[in-house]
């Protein structure tokens, strides 16, 4: 996902930029390239003659009909189709220019950008001498027949509309059948809703105006009509899983954000490993204590059993403060319950120990 984003950024590009991006990637101008100016030069004078359409057919000059074509194509699609979409989703700064398009807004520019590249040098098979106005005429017809070719490409209904029986399984109620068809426009588009797999936060303010209940409107009373919707358009199965559940699966998934610190950087991942590593970690290094503790006292002079004892007593008695989730090590004394016999011998045992340490 990152190396996407990477591609995404860019690809912000102005008349003089150096990268534009065609399917998945960003082409840069290679050394012995042709300017910006005479690739556009060479473009409308193939279109003025009525031989763009098949100037374009020639693999080797392809390539630079396709950049020159970008080159004149990005702001005419800026200004006619994205800039006003942009203002109608209610992205103000994404309106402003190229340059302050969000990723996703960005990822639309650029596939408008395509299919209008894609129209013009299939369809200038006619002398063409306002290249820009001709372009213009075709921005919006070249977009849908392109966004309808990707809905289909993913399973989803090239033109989604309410069928009749699904209509009258959700009895016809306004707002039900609005979201029904939202759904099925949904699950045709790349877009993602977050961490989730519906935008329950855009729909649930058109929930609000439909329906009028303000107060019990919210993305959990929205997520609820979901579910209704998506149990009655399960009752044709078949139709079910080719024009929803296919098409849904055909989504990129969400990427979870990363979590940062208090200074912005990263986290450490989180580690597998054996669920009872903590306990035995901390074994270890209580029993590191206990060792040093013993030695001190039998270098005093104090009887051994006594103070393997006591020792063991205040070291592992009692509950692990950091391990309370670990059973079984509950036990108050470690040693309270254990025979005079069975005390000697890991008396003998922790003497061992000591003498190896030593």
């Amino acid at each position: 996902m990152g190396d996407a984003t990477g591609v995404r950024r860019a690809a912000r590009t102005t008349p003089n930029g150096a990268g534009r991006r065609y399917g998945s990637r960003v082409v840069r101008p290679r050394a012995g390239e042709e300017p910006s100016e005479d690739r556009v030069r060479l473009l409308r004078e193939l279109a003025s003659d009525g031989r763009l359409a098949l100037a374009a057919r020639d693999g080797a000059q392809r390539a630079v009909l396709t950049a020159a074509a970008y080159d004149l194509v990005w702001p005419i699609v800026f200004a006619r189709l994205t800039r006003r979409l942009e203002q109608q989703r209610g992205h103000l700064a994404c309106a402003s220019g190229i340059g302050a398009l969000a990723d996703e807004c960005l990822d639309r520019f650029h596939d408008d950008v395509e299919a209008v590249v894609e129209d013009l040098l299939a369809h200038a098979r006619q002398p063409i001498d306002r290249l820009e106005a001709w372009v213009a005429t075709r921005v919006g017809a070249a977009t849908v027949n392109a966004h309808r070719r990707r809905r289909g490409s993913r399973g989803a209904l090239q033109r989604p509309r309410l069928p009749g029986w699904l209509a009258a399984a959700l009895d016809d109620d306004p707002w039900l059948t609005t979201l029904a068809t939202h759904i099925l426009v949904w699950v045709g588009v790349s877009g993602t809703a977050g961490s989730g797999t519906w935008p329950l936060e855009s729909w649930a303010q058109e929930r609000a105006t439909r329906t009028g209940d303000w107060q019990g409107t919210d993305p959990a009373a929205v997520g609820r009509d979901v579910e209704r919707v998506l149990s009655a358009m399960r009752r044709r199965p078949t139709w079910y899983e080719s024009f929803v559940e296919r098409p849904l699966g055909a989504k990129q998934p969400p990427v979870a954000a990363v979590c940062t610190d208090e200074y912005g950087e990263p986290l450490a991942p989180l580690t597998l490993g054996d669920p009872d590593q903590r306990v035995d970690a901390e074994l270890h290094l209580l029993a590191g204590d206990a060792v040093r503790a013993i030695r001190h006292r039998l270098g005093s002079g104090e009887q051994a059993e006594a103070a393997v004892a006591e020792v063991i007593r205040t070291v592992f008695g009692g509950l692990f403060t950091s391990t309370l989730d670990r059973a079984p090590h509950t036990g108050g004394d470690p040693v309270g319950e254990v025979a005079a016999s069975r005390l000697g011998h890991i008396v003998a045992t922790v003497l061992a120990i000591v003498g190896e340490t030593e």
